[in-house]
Formats: C-alpha cells, sequence, structure tokens
C-alpha cells in the first residue's frame, strides 16, 4: 500500500482525483482505471495509514454490486471470506413478546445459485480494493486531506493539507456523509436526524445460522441479525445492526457488559444456542441527508457524500456502488468521445441518472422506519396485514428481491457483471 506524503512534483497534473478511500473512493478510482488506462487517477484520503484495517464491521453487498467486484477483478479475492445470504425473514413484534410471527420471508436468490447479497468484511473489501488499485498503478495518498479547491476553465486545482497543489479535470468526492468538499463546493443538503442511532457488534453464537439474515421491527427500530462466515477458530457469527433511541443506545454501548448481552439475548433469543459479544459494540447517529445537487463545476459527489440514509433497508453501500458505476460510465464514454470529463454538461449525465433513485431510496427508507418504529396499534395492525399481503403475493416478492439486489430500473453496466 501507498504510505506516503502529496509529492507535488510527481503528481501535479492529473485527469481524476478521487477524494476518499472508502470502498465508494477506491472503487470509483479503480472503475476509471480499468476501462480507460491512459487516464491519470488518484486517491487522497484524510484517514491515517492504516486505520481502514481497525474496522470491525461488515456490509451486506447486493448481488449486483458483487457483479460489478468480479469485473472489477476483486471478488475473487473477496468470495473466500463472504457469507451468502439464502434466507431473509421479517418480524414485527416487541422485545418482550414471547413469540415473533413471521410476517414476510425471502429466498436468497436472483438466479440460480446466485444469492441477492452476500455479508463481507469491511476489511476484506477495502484491502481487496487497494490491492486492485496498486496493481492498476492509482496512487493512494494518506494522511492528507483536501484543504481548499478553485476551480476554472481548464480544470481544478486542489489543495492539500500539507501545502501540496494537484490539479485535474476532474475531482469525486467521496469523503463521507459529513463531506468537506460538499461543503467546500456550496452544495446544500436536505437532512434531519431520526433520534436514533445504530448499535453494531459482533456475536458469536453456537448453532449455524445457515446463511438466514433476520430483521425483527421492533417500537425503537429495527433489529437484524446477519451471516458471518465463522472465524478462524470456527466460531459461528452474525454481524448485529441495531436500532433504539439514542440516548439509550448510548447507555448499552458504554454501560456494563452484563447488562447489554441481556438486553441483547432478549433481542437476539436463544434460537442459536448460547450467544456471546465478539467485539465492542458502537453506536452512531442515524438521519436522512440528501445532497440538493450531485455535481457542480468539475466536482461529483458520490456514495455518502451525495446521501446518506437510514439502514432499515440496508441499501446504503449498495447506493453508492451504483454511484460507482453510474460515474464510471459516464466519464468513460464522455472520454472516449473526446469530451471534457469534468464539464458540467457531461457531470449532469450522471446527476439525472443517480439523483431520482437516491431520492425515491431516502423518501422510502424514511418512511419504513416511521411506520414500523413505533408501537402504535392501528399502524401495527395495516402494516402487519401489508406483509402478510406481500408474503401471498410471489411476483411482488419477486420485485423486492430484485430491488433489494440492485438489478432493477436503469442499471449501469458494471452492475450487470459487464465492462464499461
Amino acid at each position: 500500500m501507498v504510505d506516503r506524503k502529496a509529492d507535488a512534483g510527481s503528481r501535479a497534473s492529473l485527469d481524476v482525483l478521487v477524494a476518499g478511500a472508502g470502498y465508494v473512493g477506491l472503487a470509483s478510482a479503480v472503475s476509471l482505471k480499468q476501462a480507460r488506462p491512459s487516464l491519470a487517477v488518484a486517491v487522497v484520503d484524510a484517514a491515517p495509514a492504516g486505520v481502514w484495517q481497525k474496522d470491525g464491521r461488515a456490509s451486506a453487498i447486493a448481488a449486483a454490486a458483487c457483479r460489478m467486484l468480479e469485473q472489477l477483478g476483486v471478488w475473487s479475492e473477496i468470495a473466500p471470506q463472504a457469507q451468502a445470504i439464502t434466507e431473509m425473514i421479517i418480524t414485527d413484534s416487541r422485545a418482550a413478546d414471547p413469540v415473533r410471527p413471521v410476517f414476510l420471508t425471502f429466498d436468497g436468490e436472483v438466479a440460480p445459485g446466485e444469492p441477492f447479497a452476500h455479508m463481507v468484511a469491511n476489511r476484506d473489501l477495502n484491502g481487496a480494493l487497494r490491492r486492485r488499485a496498486e496493481k492498476l498503478g492509482i496512487d493512494i495518498i494518506e494522511g492528507l486531506a483536501v484543504s481548499a479547491f478553485e476551480t476554472d476553465g481548464a480544470g481544478i486545482t486542489v489543495h492539500l493539507a500539507d501545502g501540496a497543489t494537484l490539479k485535474a479535470r476532474l475531482l469525486i468526492a467521496a469523503d463521507g456523509v459529513n463531506s468537506k468538499l460538499r461543503e467546500m463546493a456550496g452544495i446544500k443538503t436536505v437532512k434531519w436526524e431520526y433520534g436514533q442511532s445504530g448499535i453494531v457488534c459482533t456475536v458469536a453464537h453456537e448453532r449455524p445460522h445457515n446463511g438466514r439474515a433476520e430483521e425483527h421491527f421492533l417500537p425503537a427500530g429495527p433489529f437484524a441479525t446477519l451471516p458471518l462466515k465463522p472465524d478462524k477458530d470456527g466460531r459461528n457469527r452474525s454481524s448485529i445492526v441495531w436500532v433504539e433511541r439514542s440516548e439509550d443506545a448510548q447507555k448499552l454501548v458504554e454501560g456494563d457488559d452484563l447488562v447489554f448481552e441481556h438486553e441483547l439475548e432478549l433481542r437476539f433469543s436463544l434460537k442459536l444456542g448460547e450467544i456471546h459479544v465478539a467485539d465492542k459494540p458502537r453506536a452512531w447517529p442515524l438521519g436522512l441527508t440528501l445532497a440538493r445537487a450531485f455535481v457542480a463545476s468539475r466536482i461529483a459527489l458520490a456514495g455518502d457524500a451525495a446521501h446518506g440514509i437510514h439502514p432499515i433497508a440496508g441499501q446504503g453501500l449498495n447506493l453508492g456502488f451504483k454511484d460507482v458505476a453510474a460515474l464510471a460510465e459516464v466519464v468513460v464514454e464522455a472520454d472516449r468521445l473526446g469530451q471534457d470529463i469534468g464539464a458540467l454538461d457531461v457531470l449532469e449525465r450522471y446527476q439525472q441518472w443517480r439523483r431520482f433513485d437516491t431520492v425515491q431510496m431516502g423518501v422510502t427508507t424514511d418512511v419504513l422506519n416511521r411506520l414500523f418504529s413505533n408501537d402504535v396499534g392501528p399502524l401495527r395492525a395495516a402494516r402487519d396485514i401489508g406483509l402478510g399481503l406481500v408474503e401471498r403475493m410471489p411476483k411482488l416478492k419477486d420485485f423486492f428481491i430484485r430491488q433489494a439486489s440492485g438489478l432493477s430500473g436503469d442499471t449501469p453496466r458494471l452492475l450487470k457483471g459487464e465492462a464499461i
């Protein structure tokens, strides 16, 4: 891995500079460089070198994103550590209810032998993308933030925190939901907080999960258990995404371990035998953030910089990968036609492709969270009837599986597993 400060002399002129070395930023760089080796592409990241290796979380990667990762040459490295989600069940109950009736079930394949999603450790995903970037000759500049930039007719001049200056034709902002580049570009957001936090941890359990994911709608928010591969010692494991009111979540993660495990057991149950928290639980505040524009002169927002949504549908990362695939396709096609890849009319094509889908998903997750994160009797009855109706309509279930897999709508070529 590249681990050094920027050398302005060696990197003064670029075609594309990506700000942010998370999955979206790295995948953006790899997608562009693989399709157009002639493009000079670099990544700059504010985080210190090696921080990504300390991320103990896992992410649900939809089938379309898996196809893209395969096309980018990294899925074969990730797949042995990935856990296929072969089934999903949805319940609606209270934490103390002795029985949780199952209202909706999904078989986990979009095609024979192709699960609609896999669970992948964040370290494995990030590491594979970094190694692919290095093989393609993409420079990753770590530990340096973008401090300022200015645009002109020819390109964008980017100033780094150590005083180095880089010039590029296009700057991709993939620097997270609290994007500094979005703010510098003057792009406003629609934003509100839910008063909820998502608790994330890994749980070890006696019996195997057999690839089944579960989402329990509870009054304070959804509680999801997502299957993981056994660890190196053969222990069965699941990833937990547990939504609680923010004040309760903070008390749980900062309080006594026995209290946390007791509350966890009430929600997880003992259907898989004795459980044990395998890592330190952490909590993140949840909200909705939608950028009012995805592009500005010489700048394109991607991933959480463009949109941050509630995890109730597990689509945040996959929305980011859709951004990657769409932006790469637009930029590569423009470059093949000899167009200016950073020109606003070119970037508008990306915005038109992605903005409606993103706003739609943001609104959908917002409505779902408000509908299910409560204990109002009439609402509970209505939503349970709705879930039951979906369960009895195979075509509608197939539609939802296609949506969850990322294969619906106007899908970019990378997400179909096709080269740009």
